[in-house]
């Protein structure tokens, strides 16, 4: 016994020694690719930037580049309004030193975990620090990226630590502000419903408030309601970065993947059915939620519940990452305190395998996503047996009808999307993000995503060329038919505006720009027709407009959007988003109609 008494404090601060040696140093030396995402957001709030522009992925880019951030690509989507709040005390450092001080604080942040899951369960510190570094994966790269998770699950353990302790309001509290942050929190309103516990639900509805009203201050009014309404239902759905990559272990993006053809991201699907895929995924998300709700009405172990519930929300999330498996330390620590032993060998190799580094040739099995169902199904089993079949059925109708609802609107939806009348263009197979068509007579230059920069691609004899600069390339412009083409370089922190001539691929400095703005009323070259971008219920659609009236060229609940007339004015290339991640399109010919079609409307 007493060996053992200082074996493992003893082990358990060797790992903490070697953990700083590696993982922290390496981040702590090495570039970070995620931080910069959360840094650039709270400098931009410094400067009282409009909160909509953060989704702009090349907005964003280029405030990245201002703010001393080169090399890299980043974004802010799907982060909430407050997401980047904690960083502001920070964000007026330079980058690097930001950095660090985030690392830095990350630690008290990892260390007060450990000690709050050995005041609150009968682990001890040491084996509760053991059980943090069983998770070196996880928690190693998020040193490595800079990420948010350490933070995250300091204040999702404070929750239940408040619990606990039997300060209800508080933890409600801190529970609210979990959500404002980062959306993970947010079923737990429904969570603290069920159970009864109208005390946590009222600290969580306040601390709420209360965030929201900081948020309306900080960003106004118009720009939360475009956030509530553009951006948060399509990162509910998943559609953020590629929705249909395997490394995004989710059960919508297997189903994605399964169903719905994308010609760059998924283009051999295994049956092409996007109603099925909007049944299944509407249903399953929902049935993930609310089955185990049902079941956790009776029971009375508050610390069992709440961990089985966060695994329920693991499961259920639409964006998963090696990184967000740290968040498991939680709910093992706590469903290790009574587990039988066959139980705790099952629940600590399902916390080894879940927070390991994925093989990139295994991540098309979804082996993370069939190991979380794995351990959701057994950690559920005392509440599985308490659930009765009366209001199971019932919530299964319901569920049944609500999913068949919801997939008949976004099947609607789908059928007025580019995709399903206008052709591709400029097709490059992996592709994330095709945008600002500059038309030539030759072909078409356009913006697009390189390696750790936006490049400029000019497709045309049925090949693609690629042109790289020192900096990130924005906005094509052809000045004629024939060219050249004008762009705008950002780099070291400045911008500048440069001709191409994709022919030669020579570049010369643009003294005198032409003034360009994606959402600009763009006349046809023969004067009949005036193209436009229009945002409405939630989405931007391109339309035309004949002198007389304007009608929809593009549909769907999606976005498109940067117009581009050919000379001739037969048709209109423009990028759409549709199928793809939010923000990230692909380029779209859409013909306009003949001008007896032009009398009738155009639909």
């Amino acid at each position: 016994m007493a060996a053992r008494r200082y074996l493992l404090p003893a082990i358990a601060l060797a790992l903490a020694a070697l953990f700083l040696a590696t993982a922290f140093r390496a981040g702590w030396n090495g570039p970070s690719t995620d931080f910069p995402n959360y840094y650039t957001a709270a400098r931009l709030v410094r400067q009282g930037a409009p909160l909509h522009k953060y989704y702009d992925w090349t907005w964003f880019q280029r405030q990245m580049n201002y703010a001393g951030i080169e090399n890299q690509l980043g974004g802010y989507i799907p982060q909430t309004p407050l997401t980047m709040l904690p960083l502001l005390p920070i964000a007026h450092f330079a980058p690097l030193t930001a950095r660090r001080l985030w690392l830095l604080a990350n630690l008290p942040f990892l260390a007060a975990t450990v000690l709050l899951l050995s005041r609150m369960t009968r682990l001890g510190w040491a084996p509760a620090a053991l059980l943090a570094f069983a998770g070196w994966g996880s928690l190693s790269v998020n040193f490595l990226l800079g990420q948010y998770y350490v933070l995250l699950l300091f204040l999702l353990t404070l929750v239940v630590f408040c619990l606990h302790r039997g300060w209800a309001i508080a933890g409600g509290i801190v529970m609210g502000t979990v959500c404002a942050l980062k959306l993970y929190g947010a079923p737990f309103l429904f969570f603290f419903a069920v159970k009864r516990r109208w005390r946590e639900l009222s600290g969580m509805a306040a601390a709420l408030a209360a965030l929201a009203a900081l948020a309306i201050l900080l960003f106004g009014w118009t720009d939360i309601a475009a956030f509530a309404t553009q951006i948060l239902p399509r990162s509910l759905a998943g559609e953020t970065i590629d929705p249909y990559h395997p490394g995004n272990g989710t059960l919508s993006t297997l189903l994605r993947r399964a169903f719905v053809m994308e010609p760059e991201l998924n283009p051999h699907p295994f049956a092409n059915a996007p109603a099925a895929y909007f049944f299944l995924q509407g249903f399953a998300s929902l049935a993930i939620l609310v089955s185990p709700l049902l079941a956790l009405r009776q029971s009375g172990n508050s610390k069992r519940d709440f961990a089985w519930f966060l695994l329920v929300l693991l499961l259920a999330s639409p964006n998963t990452a090696s990184y967000t498996f740290l968040l498991l330390l939680l709910p093992i620590a706590l469903l290790l305190e009574d587990a039988a032993m066959p139980e705790r060998v099952f629940l600590l190799a399902a916390y080894i395998l879940l927070t390991l580094p994925l093989p990139r040739d295994w991540s098309w099995l979804f082996p993370k996503l069939w190991l979380l169902l794995a351990l959701v199904a057994v950690t559920g089993r005392p509440y599985w047996r308490t659930l009765r079949w009366q209001p199971a059925i019932a919530a299964a109708a319901a569920l049944l009808c609500l999913a068949w609802a919801a997939a008949a609107i976004r099947l609607g939806n789908y059928r007025q999307e580019p995709g399903r009348r206008d052709p591709r263009i400029a097709v490059e197979r992996g592709a994330l993000y095709s945008s600002s068509p500059a038309i030539l007579r030759s072909g078409v230059v356009y913006q697009s995503m390189g390696a750790g920069h936006y490049v400029l691609r000019w497709s045309h004899d049925h090949r693609i060329d690629r042109f790289r600069f020192d900096g990130e390339a924005f906005h094509p412009v052809a000045l004629s038919p024939d060219g050249p083409i004008q762009f705008e370089l950002v780099a070291h922190g400045g911008s500048t505006f440069q001709l191409l001539d994709p022919a030669t691929g020579k570049v010369t400095p643009q003294p005198t720009p032409v003034p360009d703005d994606p959402a600009r009323r763009l006349p046809s070259p023969d004067g009949q027709w005036v193209a436009f971008t229009l945002l409405r219920y939630g989405s931007q659609q391109v339309w035309l407009f004949d002198g007389q009236a304007a009608r929809p060229l593009t549909g769907g609940a999606c976005n498109s959007f940067a117009p581009a007339w050919e000379p001739d004015s037969r048709a209109v290339v423009f990028a759409s988003d549709c199928d793809r991640g939010l923000g990230l399109p692909a380029l779209y010919r859409a013909e306009v109609p003949a001008p007896a079609v032009r009398a009738k409307g155009y639909n």
